[in-house]
């Protein structure tokens, strides 16, 4: 395709200006080389209108021809991560517009198609195509909703496993929609010529039906159900939604839209221990709902399993955390890890004590502070009250024994040096008086 749309291609080829214009041309690939190298633990939006702010306006379609295009070639080396990010830039350059008037959604859509060839061709042999993100990105893309990869970075889009109905065997485009003659590269004809006769070729019922049942090239044909595309896009969103929920207090709107999709969100891996803290502090009422999910997925997974038992003890002991304590010791929902019966087993016999000993350590650090003038609130105070009132009910519950010193030794010394505090000084007596 020729150039004709760069102002560089009007400079005559012996002028004497030539040096110097090849000179910015290469300036500007070397800036544009290094945007893309530190842009990928930035949120895609970020990444994209960091490139509006180096690019000229009259220069951004021919710098994204020029330099951005060639990174979604299937037999580039670009990483994964890059291509995502180009992929995505080359979207927002006209994202106040629908994706059909786009110059670039042909180009995007035949690497799609490339490239679910192959995520498909590799899941027949049992495997996971390394592009399995890279085609679900495109997806959206082709969709009209690349804005809902916008929040995330693209590392994190390349590294995260996809749930099972998001593979590249069930994301599924009409060519028909993105074979235009108004599109970009004349090369995307003869791809969608060799995919039209294909699926002309294939007429006889027969074959019709080996093509299906294959899933293999005609890309028209959905191999899901409306239903089930449909539970897609909500899973989507309450994925989304859930991860928002680092960062903000969800709607009861909100939370209604995630619950019912959390064991195929947890099932993806998308929200990770990292995520966890944050989720609850923010969120501590879906708390209980969200470990659940977590720790059935995780049962048959030892190290991840191990990251979140390790996250739970340091959830600052607020009063909304202790109660999602005693909702999770209360939890006889089964799972399957060896040892223990249900999520209330685990969490007592695995978590509770260094829950424990982190808010005992937490709350001497607030006193020091209280002490030192380095806070003015009464963090302190109100944490003791909610802390003995914790431990006391699992007293009465029966969740721990009080004349064992296993359980308990830890809780009564906090207790007795605290016992100038009416709750801490009822407790330490309870303590006292069962143990001797």
């Amino acid at each position: 395709m020729q150039s004709f749309l760069s102002p560089l291609a009007s400079v005559p080829s012996q002028s004497t200006h030539q040096v110097p214009a090849m000179n910015t041309a290469d300036n500007l690939r070397v800036t544009l080389g290094e945007l893309l190298s530190r842009a990928y633990s930035h949120p895609c939006t970020t990444a994209a209108a960091m490139f509006l702010q180096l690019i000229q306006p009259m220069q951004r379609f021919q710098v994204a021809l020029d330099a951005l295009l060639p990174l979604l070639d299937v037999n580039t080396s670009a990483e994964l991560a890059q291509r995502i990010l180009v992929s995505f830039i080359l979207y927002s350059l006209y994202a106040p517009h629908p994706i059909a008037i786009n110059p670039f959604k042909s180009a995007l859509f035949v690497t799609f198609v490339k490239e679910r060839e192959r995520a498909v061709s590799i899941a027949k042999d049992g495997g996971i195509s390394p592009n399995e993100q890279l085609v679900w990105v495109l997806w959206k893309i082709l969709k009209g909703d690349g804005n809902d990869i916008g929040p995330y970075t693209p590392i994190t889009l390349a590294k995260t496993p996809l749930p099972p109905k998001l593979r590249a065997s069930n994301l599924v485009l009409d060519n028909e929609l993105y074979n235009s003659i108004s599109d970009l590269d004349d090369s995307t004809y003869s791809y969608f010529q060799q995919l039209n006769s294909r699926t002309s070729a294939s007429s006889d019922a027969n074959e019709t039906h080996k093509s299906i049942t294959n899933g293999s090239d005609s890309f028209s044909r959905s191999p899901i159900s409306i239903e089930e595309d449909r539970y897609n896009e909500r899973l989507i969103h309450a994925a989304k939604l859930l991860l928002s929920a680092r960062e903000k207090v969800l709607s009861l709107k909100d939370q209604q839209m995630v619950f019912p999709m959390l064991p195929d969100i947890t099932a993806s891996r998308i929200i990770t221990s990292i995520d966890l803290a944050p989720i609850i502090s923010l969120n501590p009422g879906m708390g209980d709902s969200i470990c659940a999910a977590l720790l059935q997925t995780a049962s048959k997974d030892n190290d991840n399993l191990a990251r979140f038992l390790d996250t739970l003890p340091f959830l600052l002991p607020t009063h909304q955390i202790l109660d999602l304590y005693l909702r999770l010791l209360q939890d006889q929902t089964r799972i399957n890890i060896p040892g223990f019966s249900t999520i209330a087993d685990l969490v007592r016999m695995e978590v509770l004590g260094r829950f424990v000993h982190e808010a005992i350590n937490w709350l001497d650090h607030a006193e020091r502070d209280e002490i030192e003038g380095l806070v003015s609130d009464d963090r302190f105070a109100k944490g003791v009250f909610h802390l003995c009132r914790f431990y006391k009910k699992l007293i009465e519950v029966s969740i721990v024994d009080p004349t064992s010193d296993a359980d308990s030794a830890e809780m009564a010394h906090f207790a007795l040096r605290n016992s100038r505090f009416t709750d801490a000084n009822h407790l330490y007596r309870m303590l006292a008086r069962d143990r001797f």
